[in-house]
């Protein structure tokens, strides 16, 4: 399954169980690269609108009929201006880069967008398997990237290094890393230079997959990212590795928190073509690492038939909230949380089989079904297959058996 393109369409995958879980929230039913493609910005005169197309020229005046290059615009737009990027396959050997100071503003982004109706997508096939080479790195701050495809990069499709910016309704598939990741820019970047504030709406991300078979995940927030990340209506499904990955480890210290709401992780472990690797996590949500204590929050969320657990705390022993979710027939337990203060409240956990009991050390009330041995009353509410897509208004939809479920 690839998903929705940018515009959306319904999916179907095949159902592990005859059961999902409940949902509370938004509309929810159940049924630092070394080689850089930019130039160095220079004293042309600023521009509040470009357009883009495959066939466009550096030298060309941007203009709709006479459509310039994505580097070129990158350099010439100004704060707060639009660049629309025209439909069509766009091939780069090189990381596209929006660079550090290359800035909008609070009041006005940047904005990097399709043009109405159409898809660009962003090819990187050229590039070789390597942490120097990202797709799109967006290291500017108060950008807004749109309906936007960034495919085959030889590392992370879309690597977020700036901050206060959003990524709305892009897909980032094939990558040989995570597909949208947020770190420091650099080993020398400062704390207070971690990438902040980003937010991720209805984005989509699949089949990345490295040749080890352990790194690339849909979307991360590890290892160095700052506070204020949220991930909201977003899609992670048939990656090598992770749904969602919030790693720390001991060398960088804790992360910001990072709030993941109205999403869905499924199928994570197994590409869409069936590829499996044994050296994989294969969660839907793993939440930490290396037993850093970090308080994320987790509301409102799916996991469904991934290859290991569906909600994770992987050593993060912090006080998360993990509220209002849905863990469906993931191959070990539903919920592992084996150490932390963590809060649940109304969680549901269904299975079809004699997996795993769930395991929640923390603060868990009567509000929540979890699943020791069998499954709770709101489980057979929930048969059929998983269908998703996005409304009009960006909101994820998510059905089973073509039901809607209302919180």
């Amino acid at each position: 399954m690839t998903g929705p393109t940018p515009l959306g369409d319904t999916m179907q995958v095949k159902p592990h169980i005859a059961c999902a879980g409940l949902l509370a929230g938004a509309l929810f039913t159940f049924s630092g690269t070394s080689a850089q493609a930019t130039s160095v910005r220079h004293d042309a005169p600023s521009v509040a609108a470009l357009y883009v197309s495959p066939s466009g020229g550096d030298g060309a005046s941007g203009t709709e009929s006479d459509p310039t290059t994505l580097t070129s615009a990158i350099d010439r737009i100004a704060p707060g201006g639009t660049i629309y990027l025209r439909g069509g396959t766009y091939r780069y050997s090189q990381t596209v880069t929006i660079p550090q100071g290359a800035d909008g503003t609070s009041g006005d982004r940047t904005e990097l967008t399709a043009y109405p109706g159409e898809t660009p997508v962003l090819n990187f096939s050229a590039q070789s398997e390597s942490s120097s080479n990202r797709g799109l790195a967006v290291n500017g701050s108060y950008w807004h990237v749109r309906g936007i495809v960034v495919e085959h990069a030889g590392d992370n499709g879309i690597f977020v290094g700036g901050s206060d910016n959003v990524f709305e309704r892009t897909v980032t598939r094939f990558n040989r890393d995570t597909g949208l990741q947020l770190s420091r820019m650099a080993s020398d970047t400062p704390r207070d230079q971690w990438p902040s504030n980003n937010l991720i709406l209805g984005a989509e991300s699949h089949d990345n997959a490295d040749s080890d078979g352990e790194d690339a995940d849909g979307f991360a927030a590890k290892l160095t990212s700052g506070p204020g990340n949220v991930f909201r209506y977003a899609v992670s499904h048939n990656n090598i590795d992770d749904g969602w990955d919030l790693y720390t480890k001991s060398e960088t210290g804790a992360t910001g928190a990072v709030t993941i709401e109205d999403s869905l992780a499924y199928e994570n472990g197994t590409l869409s073509d069936g590829t499996q690797n044994s050296s994989g996590d294969r969660n839907g949500y793993k939440l930490g690492g290396e037993d850093i204590k970090v308080d994320h929050v987790v509301r409102r969320s799916i996991a469904y038939g991934n290859g290991k657990h569906g909600f994770t705390y992987n050593r993060n022993p912090g006080r998360m909230t993990v509220s209002d979710n849905v863990s469906i027939g993931n191959a070990e337990r539903n919920f592992s949380f084996d150490a932390g203060t963590s809060v649940f409240r109304g969680n549901v956990s269904c299975r079809s089989d004699d997996g795993s009991n769930d395991k929640t050390v923390g603060d868990a009330d009567g509000s929540n079904q979890f699943w020791t041995g069998s499954n709770g009353s709101r489980c057979s509410a929930y048969a059929g297959a998983l269908d998703w897509s996005f409304a009009t208004d960006g909101r994820l939809v998510v059905t089973f058996g073509g039901n809607r479920v209302t919180p």
